[in-house]
């Protein structure tokens, strides 16, 4: 062979060589990333080509698949009150991807799981058509009919959670969309598409998980907790050394309390009427590194996977003495999602042990076989059994004598411990405060309920009326009595 013909077939021998390494980079290291892609449309006509598996709540489905009569998709999801479930369910939209449960449980649904291969298989065998599995979720579907009523209007959410389990039992957040809206990918879905986007208030935000509010008030457990833990404060009903006019470190500035009589107020007592001067102080007793500890065994400054991602709950790590003491009433940089005040209420109300929060129970072949089941894990234990106690007492006490009172049940047998928080917010505080309440309901057996609950806009109401006790209390009330109801 002479040099030209030998530096030809060198050549090509290299271009074989680049298109298998090529062919493999494709198939191997890249299918995943390629199979998912946003553009790739053979994924999503793959998505719909058959029945898609259902969401389960109380053993009923709250979604669906009807035949869209089409071409490449030929199924199309339905939901059962689509606006009352989206914040647990997501959407599943053959224009527009699909998200939350739908999202992160999609080969499960589609039945295109490698858990489900044995199903596939046996159906090549026996002729029966391909079919998804299904999500029995840990949902209760009269708490989450009483908060998502009980938001109704307003702008908010609400998260329930059985504190000896981590099961969370409802999540709504309002206002809210309905998924069978664009669930489709005709000009109509995508003209419900875009007004979603495009609407100011952010229906598709679910607050419960993504967004972070100052706690106001309701931080005030954490910061009772620590002081508890660190030996700060040992009888909750003994005076505390706070003097009238206290004033921040590091500032000339007086901390201002909403409430009389809380020079010296006992621990129970401050609570009671949310005296910021004794929790500032308080704050500042325990020190910032020994607050950051605590908000973290609760589960701040960490994003939690229910398994929807839940944005970090934030307690400053560099706050100075002045921003932490701040910072240990729920205001400065502090800032909380819904599901991480419903986390410390469980702990709280399950006698300081902090279960894993989840909503997924099992996952299920489309024969009912179960593939997979979740089980109760413990995330923590924030506080000991009596420091917990303590903390009941005390929560007990701002509803039967302070200002939780629009939460007491009423019940034979049931306490009811609680807290509430009108946090300020925006440039010198000038928008309209948040409504915030926290609370648990109590049995001889435990607690089967903790509750968080968020109004961040009351339409109709004047500034000077906001409160949590007000308008977070009554949701947090019927979502506990549903669970209460329910439960038999």
């Amino acid at each position: 062979m002479n040099k030209p013909l030998r530096r030809v077939a060198i050549f090509c021998g290299l271009l074989i060589l680049a298109l298998l390494a090529r062919d493999n980079w494709v198939q191997f290291v890249r299918a995943d990333e390629l199979n998912t892609h946003a553009k790739n449309t053979r994924v999503r006509i793959e998505r719909y080509a058959n029945e898609r598996g259902n969401i389960i709540v109380d053993g009923k489905p709250i979604t669906g698949s009807v035949d869209s009569k089409d071409e490449y998709y030929k199924y199309k999801r339905t939901y059962v009150d689509g606006p009352m479930w989206a914040p647990v369910t997501g959407y599943a939209s053959q224009a527009y991807d699909a998200n939350q449960i739908e999202k992160i449980e999609d080969g499960i649904l589609t039945g295109n799981d490698d858990r489900l291969f044995f199903d596939r298989t046996l159906a090549m065998f026996t002729g029966e058509k391909k079919k998804g599995g299904d999500v029995v979720t840990t949902l209760n579907g009269a708490a989450q009919k009483a908060a998502f009523e009980g938001l109704g209007k307003n702008t908010g959410a609400v998260v329930a959670i059985e504190p000896k389990t981590g099961r969370i039992l409802a999540m709504a957040s309002t206002p809210s969309y309905d998924p069978s809206s664009f669930a489709g990918y005709s000009g109509k879905d995508e003209k419900a598409w875009v007004a979603l986007e495009q609407d100011k208030n952010k229906p598709k935000l679910n607050r419960a998980l993504r967004e972070i509010y100052p706690p106001g008030s309701v931080f005030k457990v954490v910061t009772a907790a620590a002081a508890l833990e660190n030996g700060k404060v040992n009888d909750i009903n003994a005076p505390t050394k706070t003097p009238d006019g206290w004033k921040i470190p590091l500032s000339n500035q007086e901390m201002v309390n909403h409430a009389s009589g809380c020079a010296n107020a006992s621990l129970n007592r401050a609570l009671e009427i949310s005296c910021n001067s004794v929790f500032a102080k308080l704050g500042d007793d325990v020190g910032r590194d020994k607050m950051v500890e605590m908000a973290e065994k609760f589960g701040f400054n960490a994003e939690q996977f229910v398994p929807v991602r839940s944005a970090a709950s934030v307690y400053d790590k560099k706050a100075d003495r002045g921003g932490n003491a701040l910072s240990s009433i729920g205001q400065f940089n502090t800032a909380t999602t819904p599901l991480q005040m419903a986390m410390v209420t469980a702990a709280i109300a399950n006698d300081g042990k902090l279960m894993k929060p989840y909503m997924i129970d099992q996952l299920r072949a489309p024969n009912l076989d179960m593939i997979n089941k979740n089980e109760p894990e413990e995330m923590s234990r924030p506080v000991s059994q009596e420091t917990a106690q303590k903390l009941q007492q005390m929560m007990e006490n701002v509803v039967t004598e302070g200002t939780g009172g629009n939460a007491d049940l009423k019940m034979d047998g049931v306490k009811v411990g609680g807290k509430t928080g009108t946090a300020q917010h925006g440039e010198k505080n000038a928008k309209r405060p948040y409504a915030w309440f926290i609370s648990y309901a109590k049995t001889a057996e435990g607690s089967p309920v903790a509750v968080a609950v968020i109004v961040e806009d009351s339409e109709g109401t004047n500034r000077e009326d906001i409160s949590g006790g007000g308008l977070a209390a009554p949701i947090a009330k019927a979502v506990m009595k549903a669970v209460l109801k329910t439960r038999g």
